[in-house]
């Protein structure tokens, strides 16, 4: 019996692994194999954009992994959501299309990692985009990932932008264009009214390519190594273990926890933590699992004076109401998603150059994402700090696959990182307290007027403060393993042959912003590395 060989296993379907699969198998001649854990994208609520409210927590298409106690976080777990289906966390995430700094990309390039900078990236979202309003310096027209505006402009959002401009900060209508700064309302990954992740917009159109097979429910187990080059991948899929065989490539994009744990779970890694669960080890490299970033979200609830999404949501008229609005026009709140409008700004404006906090708000309120929604007419301003300082890491706690790994995201662990969030709060404070919405805001309810001085909104953050989902870093590029490179700048993995990593986990640094758009770029951009490197051989 002979077994069937592929040019390229990709492991993971999601916000990269999608872009791979679809993007290599354009190539006829290229034999590619897509696995992943989870179903099919077929659930209803993956393409309302509102639904993430129910993905969030729906274990078919969710990991629904919790982290470790963190110390810095009192010791709390926190809840970390991560798509399993097709698309992966572009199915179920808060559809905010933002590709972070110039200078994010320019620190990757000054960090040596030749062809990173924010020029030689710019081509590749460019690429990616189908924009709604077409092609521009910044924008693509015709890309498979598409982009679009916020129809209805919402009273609370307008007043929202009005106060951050009366605290110096401008309006905006692109967050991705020349620069960042500003207050506005975000783009989305919508069209029409429909969630648009890389399954719909990568792997769609290429399900009838006989060059591309896509297995769902095939939970990858380890990389099948020979020496220390990569040769296949072992996975679990319907209860049989099996094995799939390149004579190409392996390429990783199960993200920023299962990435480095397949690569521990395969002998690539840290050796005593190999030697201490039993792993021999094929390649000691420290770095794999360290570096964890993540950005912390911090959630202002307000009271308002108006109704809010809340008050629809809170009744059987209202739901029918946004039901219908959808349904016949494919627009109002349950074709947006949940944050509408944003802003970038400098918290620490002394000390950072670029906006250092984000904000997510909503016209609408719950005790965190996918939550019942309180019974008031309530806001949210959510805040997090776009380049925390604050590493973690994620690392095996046995040899078993369908064990989840340590999770140690570290949040808030060095003095920057409590300064920032503790003055990005007081920024809250100062918008909700402005002209423009001091007639809306009937009360502040969460951390509530009693919480004043720094070391109460410290331990608020504390208590309170959860993931935004972007975790990142944990196979991070670089040039020297011994200083914690795991990949190269064109993604290999240091000292394994036929095997890179290509999802957030590449990331040396988190990006300022949310991080679907950048993972989709750097998939763009692997591809052309990757042929490259195939017509060199």
């Amino acid at each position: 019996m002979t077994t069937e060989l592929f040019d390229y296993i990709v492991v993971g379907a999601g916000s990269a692994g999608a872009v791979l699969a679809g993007r290599l198998s354009e190539d006829p001649a290229a034999k590619v194999l897509l696995l992943e854990a989870g179903p099919k994208d077929s659930s209803f609520w993956i393409h309302l954009p509102i639904g993430y409210g129910k993905t969030m927590w729906d274990k078919k298409i969710n990991w629904c992994f919790h982290t470790d106690p963190d110390p810095n976080m009192n010791g709390r777990q926190i809840y970390w959501p991560r798509g399993k289906t097709l698309g992966g966390s572009s199915s179920i995430n808060g559809l905010i299309y933002i590709r972070g700094q110039r200078e994010d990309y320019d620190h990757w390039a000054n960090l040596g990692l030749k062809g990173w900078s924010y020029e030689e990236c710019l081509p590749y979202f460019i690429k990616s985009e189908r924009n709604q309003r077409g092609p521009s310096q910044y924008h693509g027209g015709d890309g498979p990932l598409s982009v679009s505006d916020i129809g209805d402009k919402n009273p609370i959002i307008e007043a929202f932008i009005a106060g951050a401009a009366e605290n110096g900060i401008p309006r905006t209508n692109d967050f991705n264009g020349a620069q960042q700064e500003g207050a506005g309302y975000y783009q989305l990954t919508t069209w029409k009214g429909w969630r648009w992740s890389t399954a719909k917009g990568y792997l769609k159109p290429a399900r009838g390519r006989a060059n591309l097979r896509i297995e769902t429910d095939a939970q990858a187990t380890s990389v099948v190594m020979d020496g220390k080059r990569a040769v296949g991948v072992r996975y679990r899929q319907g209860g049989v273990d099996k094995v799939a065989k390149t004579q190409g490539e392996v390429l990783l994009s199960a993200g920023a926890i299962q990435s480095p744990q397949l690569l521990q779970l395969s002998g690539i890694g840290p050796a005593p933590l190999l030697q201490k669960h039993g792993i021999p080890v094929v390649h000691d490299l420290p770095g794999v699992g360290e570096n964890l970033q993540d950005h912390l979200q911090i959630r202002m609830i307000f009271e308002m004076n108006q109704r809010t999404t809340n008050d629809d949501l809170n009744s059987l008229f209202g739901q029918a109401k946004l039901g219908m609005q959808w349904f016949f026009k494919r627009s109002g709140p349950l074709a947006v998603g949940i944050n509408q409008g944003g802003c970038f700004m400098k918290a620490l404006p002394e000390e950072a150059k670029t906006p250092d906090i984000q904000f997510h708000v909503a016209a609408l309120s719950a005790d965190m994402a996918g939550a019942k929604v309180h019974d008031f007419s309530g806001m949210t301003m959510s805040v997090c700090q776009l380049r925390p300082e604050s590493r973690g890491h994620i690392r095996i706690k046995s040899a078993d696959p369908f064990q989840p790994p340590e999770m140690q995201p570290n949040y808030l662990s060095t003095d920057l990182d409590r300064r920032t969030n503790v003055a990005a709060l007081k920024a809250v404070r100062a918008i909700s307290g402005s002209k423009a919405m001091r007639g809306l805001v009937k009360r502040e309810v969460k951390p509530g007027i009693d919480t004043q001085d720094d070391a109460a909104l410290l331990e608020f953050c504390r208590n309170n403060g959860a993931t935004i989902f972007h975790p990142t870093g944990t196979c991070q590029m670089g040039l020297d393993p011994a200083q914690g490179a795991v990949l190269d700048e064109r993604l290999r993995v240091h000292g394994i042959a036929g095997l890179r990593v290509i999802d957030c986990s590449s990331m040396p640094t988190l990006v300022s912003g949310n991080t679907n758009a950048p993972a989709v770029m750097m998939a763009e951009k692997a591809v052309d590395m990757i042929r490259e490197d195939a017509r060199r051989r």
